[in-house]
């Protein structure tokens, strides 16, 4: 009875005397008292509780046979010796442990003598909040050995502590205490949000932020970018938040070559509300982890799989039958999964998947075939790199039916993607409003024009690296392409030639909205010409990097813009001169909000005046490498009705110190100025400006 009644007191004495002494180190005054006296009265609780097991156990006597070693506790007092460096936490240690010999010296600091059972069993009595995170600010060793504790694990703590601790404190050097407002991400539920990237990702600061953010409920998201190439994050790091943030729901992790299955058992054992799961470039994690998480976590409903060696077919598997909630799947370069997984997954989580993207896998015919029966649900595909999957695979995906929810379709380098298999594709899906295709070079004007009479839907095209389309190719999808296409994008589209078109004009396009052709060296102004007469009501034109193009070419497109252009790129565009400008302004000027020139070499200050006296909405403006010069500055600032809000004039070498009176008043509506490579403008002036439009971001 004795020694239970002294093992209760000495551990409820080690909490009270634990946590006088974390809070005396956190505000850095009285530690040496508390601890000392904390110290005499432990020891001499150990020397009672020792006495008293002799007395019950033993009938020889004491265990210390000399009565002279009673003394010797007490004679410790004299060599206890204080440690405090500048600038640092004072730490206490007790150099001189008595053997029988005599004393001993031991550098190892007292605080950390007590075993490790002894302090789990003091910390998992300290109350949350402003308690346990002082605790956790003693020492590193405390800090992991506080973060090593479950929330289970844990003594029921005083719910009026606990709000009156709400704000825990902060814990040491490694911890930085989790708000939406440190991060600068809030999800739209309100969760806290942690992201740690390269050197700051440490197995350290996960504890650390494990620990202190125990009294908000922990995080609900963690991102880890990269690893520590010393102290990296390993399955202990991953283990702390685990066991501290059991209400984690989203966990990105990429990079992290030391995080295998254990850190995933962990999660999975503990963090049940997990929903989303983001795993990149993770080398130790195989198909163990994934089945974990998968057995533990039925709220999961975004899956991210890239450049994991070791998952395979198993743990995709165990994720379409036992995840009844996913409804989003992105796997890319995993080189262990085949048709087995994936058909697996995805007829299994038939009825809620609506998201699925898959790049390079070593799949065939046979997925493909499977999304386009079980994908009932699936409103976007992505399909990128599938060298396996032929152009029966895509064929059958599209007359399967299956894809009628399809909204938006993604591929991407798939040499199954020919005439025929898109066309079958635009049949089976009826409601597909968004289509893009890239590098397909089996693609023809033949294919693209059925495509385009058989998606009766589609809303937007997008054309990259499609080599085989040509001009004609496009004039036929432009005038099939019935009544809602809005968007069309070609970029480095090679096989497109400027040529004069040999037939009459087609019906227009009457409701293309946005028209995009980049870094398409062959389409010319006679191209630009015919695609301006089929495009009445364009609002937003981009032809950025079509040196090709002159006045002849993009007046006839100005001209025939029924509805006022909002929006014109016209960077690289090096054969353009005033006369667009100056037609731009007159005819769009009321529209006209964003403007981009760069490296229109032959746009002058005459383009200037005539933006100046037309444009009453232009708020982004781009003159970069014009042959502007002070005078054009000028005149922009006197023009009372102009009010941009960026201005770019990077390489504008005619541009000089003169025009610094012309920006500054330019600079009551400028939140942002680009003055990098203007030689003729000095650093002096720069800071002048730096000074004077306080609110305005300037780049130099």
């Amino acid at each position: 009875m004795h020694l239970s009644f002294l093992a209760s007191f000495l551990i409820s004495f080690l909490v009270l005397a634990v946590s006088l002494c974390a809070f005396c180190a956190v505000n850095q005054r009285g530690f040496f008292f508390v601890f000392f006296f904390s110290f005499l009265l432990f020891q001499s609780c150990l020397l009672l509780l020792t006495t008293v097991v002799n007395d019950e156990i033993y009938s020889g006597g004491s265990f210390y046979t000399n009565p002279s070693d009673l003394g010797r506790l007490y004679s410790i007092v004299s060599n206890v010796d204080v440690y405090s460096p500048a600038c640092k936490r004072a730490r206490i240690s007790a150099p001189f442990l008595f053997e029988s010999s005599g004393f001993e010296q031991n550098m190892r600091p007292s605080i950390e003598v007590l075993p490790d059972e002894c302090l789990f069993e003091i910390f998992r009595r300290v109350p949350e909040g402003k308690e346990r995170s002082s605790c956790a600010s003693v020492s590193k060793k405390w800090l992991m050995l506080l973060s090593s504790i479950r929330r289970s694990e844990f003594c029921n703590s005083n719910p009026v502590a606990e709000e009156e601790n709400e704000t825990a404190a902060p814990v040491c050097n490694d911890v930085e205490m989790v708000s939406c407002e440190d991060n600068g991400e809030v999800e739209s539920d309100g969760y806290l949000t942690r992201s740690l990237e390269g050197k700051k990702a440490t197995d350290m600061r996960l504890a650390a932020i494990a620990v202190g953010t125990s009294s908000r409920g922990g995080l609900g998201k963690l991102l880890i970018r990269g690893s520590n190439s010393v102290r990296g994050v390993t399955n202990r790091g991953l283990s702390a938040i685990a066991r501290g943030c059991p209400s984690l729901r989203a966990l990105s992790l990429w990079n992290v070559p030391f995080v295998g299955d254990e850190g995933l058992f962990e999660i999975a054992k503990e963090c049940h509300l997990l929903e989303k799961l983001d795993l990149s470039n993770c080398p130790s994690i195989s198909n163990k982890g994934l089945i974990a998480i998968a057995e533990n976590c039925p709220n999961l409903s975004s899956l991210n799989i890239e450049s994991c060696s070791k998952i395979g077919n198993e743990g995709l598997q165990a994720i379409g039958k036992l995840c009844p909630r996913l409804h989003s799947i992105s796997i890319k370069d995993c080189p262990l999964l085949g048709d087995h997984g994936v058909s697996s997954l995805l007829s299994s989580a038939s009825s809620v998947l609506t998201r699925v993207k898959l790049q390079g896998l070593n799949i065939t015919d046979f997925s493909l075939a499977v999304i386009g029966h079980y994908g009932k649900a699936v409103t976007n595909l992505s399909l990128s790199v599938l060298q396996h999957v032929s152009e029966r695979g895509f064929w059958v995906m599209g007359n399967a039916q299956g894809l009628q929810k399809l909204m938006s379709l993604t591929i991407t380098s798939c040499r199954g993607i020919t005439d025929v298999s898109l066309e079958a594709i635009a049949k089976g899906s009826l409601n597909l409003k968004q289509m893009c295709l890239r590098k397909c070079c089996f693609v023809s004007d033949n294919g693209l024009v059925a495509f385009a009479k058989a998606a009766g839907s589609l809303e937007s095209l997008q054309l990259e690296e499609c080599n085989r389309i040509t001009q004609s190719g496009i004039v036929g999808a432009l005038s099939n392409c019935g009544t809602k296409l809005k968007a069309l994008s070609l970029v480095k589209c090679m096989g497109i030639k400027d040529m004069a078109l040999g037939m009459p004009v087609p019906s227009p396009c009457s409701y293309l909205r946005f028209l995009s052709i980049r870094n398409c060296p062959g389409f010319g102004s006679a191209s630009l010409a015919v695609v301006g007469k089929l495009c009445p009501q364009l609002q937003h034109v981009d032809l950025s990097g079509l040196c090709g193009i002159t006045d002849s070419g993009i007046l006839p497109l100005l001209e025939s813009c029924e509805a006022g252009l909002v929006k014109v790129n016209l960077s690289g565009c090096m054969s353009l001169t005033d006369e667009v400008v100056s037609a731009l302004a007159r005819l769009h000027g009321g529209t006209l909000e964003l403007l981009n020139l760069d490296g229109c070499r032959k746009i002058t200050d005459a383009s200037l005046v005539a933006i100046a006296e037309n444009c009453l909405f232009l708020s982004d403006l781009d003159l970069s490498k014009c042959a502007v010069t002070d005078s054009g500055i000028a005149v922009m600032s006197s023009a009372e009705q102009l009010n941009l809000q960026v201005l770019s004039l990077s390489g504008c070498s005619e541009v000089s110190n003169k025009s610094l009176p012309c920006l500054k008043k330019m600079g009551r509506t400028l939140v942002g100025l680009n003055l990098q490579k203007c030689s003729s403008i000095s650093s002096s002036t720069v800071e002048l400006l730096v000074e004077s439009l306080w609110r305005c971001d300037i780049l130099s």
